[in-house]
């Protein structure tokens, strides 16, 4: 299979800290805690989720200052690194919130990112007459800030409240406004506004890598300042029977998931439309697979092992034809287990289903 195969898993823990290394008067000096969701990707992806699951039981319900000397989100991923103790891993993060977490690599370089949400309407004047986006609608748009950080051994890098207050007058200009008014966004697509905010945060913010927009909770736009990419998440309901599995593992037997998938696609921007692709043509490029995927029997309807590393394959040369731009697809059976297959740039982690 051509392209890169990265395994991931992810598993919560819940656990007490305070971080002394912030300013005096910071709220995470106090004591506090967190439910935490710690993932890895991994080009090993065997038992790959009760590894780290059994590396993870000494922080579960636990103070981390007593393992961690400064628990920041960089030192606690760093430390479950050195827990797994595994060269296939790739990276390894830690979602302190459902809004902000970190991804640390082999070498200590750090992505941080925060997500923000406003409320705002809007219309595309540039779509083709009778499109829905044509008409003035609205969303709950999410952003996400992406920082990257070479640290070495510094304990952390920027703080997430440092994040929030460059963000709020974004918020201000953004939240219970109609866009289109907005100077700048009188074409406001996803890509428009993943520009608009960059623009206005580079400069003031170095270190920001890139820029993603969730104009719903399925698509969205992803820029760091010269080229844009786009997902758009389906999902499919179907069942399976992972006959590779080794003797014993209850996967042998046929059962079934729903299925979720993401489709990433780099493309230079339609200067007249404000878009690079719209999510529809993805959504109407991806149907015929999907219909071969929902309701059915994988082994059957793709004539596969069955395994996402199989599935992912069979899913490229299905769908890579009518989208020539697409160039990573995820693919998930649970909300915690998955992979990922690319060919092209990997591009910044998405939390949720995967950091």
């Amino acid at each position: 299979m051509n392209g890169t195969l990265l395994h991931v898993a992810a598993a919560p823990f819940e656990a007490a800290v305070s971080v002394p290394v912030l300013p005096q008067g910071h709220r995470s000096r106090r004591l506090h805690g967190h439910s935490f969701l710690a993932a890895v990707r991994s080009r090993d992806g065997a038992a790959l989720g009760e590894r780290l699951r059994e590396a993870l039981a000494p922080l579960d319900y636990g103070y981390l200052n007593e393992r961690i000397t400064v628990p920041t989100d960089e030192n606690i991923a760093r430390w479950i690194r050195e827990a797994l103790a595994e060269p296939a891993i790739e990276t390894v993060s830690v979602q302190s919130t459902r809004h902000q977490g970190v991804d640390i690599d082999r070498a200590n370089h750090a992505h941080l990112w925060r997500r923000f949400r406003f409320e705002a309407a809007h219309r595309l004047p540039c779509v083709a007459p009778g499109h829905p986006c044509g008409r003035m609608h609205g969303h709950g748009f999410e952003v996400i800030l992406h920082v990257n950080q070479d640290l070495a051994a510094a304990d952390m890098g920027i703080d997430f409240d440092r994040l929030g207050e460059l963000w709020q007058p974004l918020h201000e200009r953004l939240h219970l406004a109609c866009l289109n008014d907005i100077a700048g966004l009188e074409n406001p697509t996803s890509e428009m506004l993943a520009c608009w905010i960059w623009q206005r945060l580079h400069e003031v913010l170095p270190e920001l890598s890139w820029v993603t927009v969730y104009e719903t909770v399925t698509a969205g736009c992803h820029y760091d300042g010269r080229h844009f990419r786009i997902w758009k998440e389906q999902r499919f309901e179907s069942a399976v029977r992972l006959g590779n599995a080794t003797p014993g593992d209850a996967r042998r037997r046929l059962h079934g998931h729903s299925y979720i998938t993401r489709l990433h696609l780099s493309s230079p921007l339609d200067a007249m439309r404000g878009w690079t692709i719209d999510y529809g043509e993805v959504r109407e490029a991806f149907t015929p697979v999907f219909r071969e995927l929902d309701h059915h029997a994988l082994n059957e309807s793709t004539g596969t092992d069955g395994d996402l590393p199989a599935l992912l394959g069979w899913m490229r040369e299905r769908v890579a034809p009518a989208l020539p731009a697409l160039d990573r697809i995820d693919l998930y059976a649970t909300p915690h287990t998955g992979a990922i297959l690319h060919w092209g740039e990997e591009g910044p982690a998405l939390p949720g289903q995967a950091p």
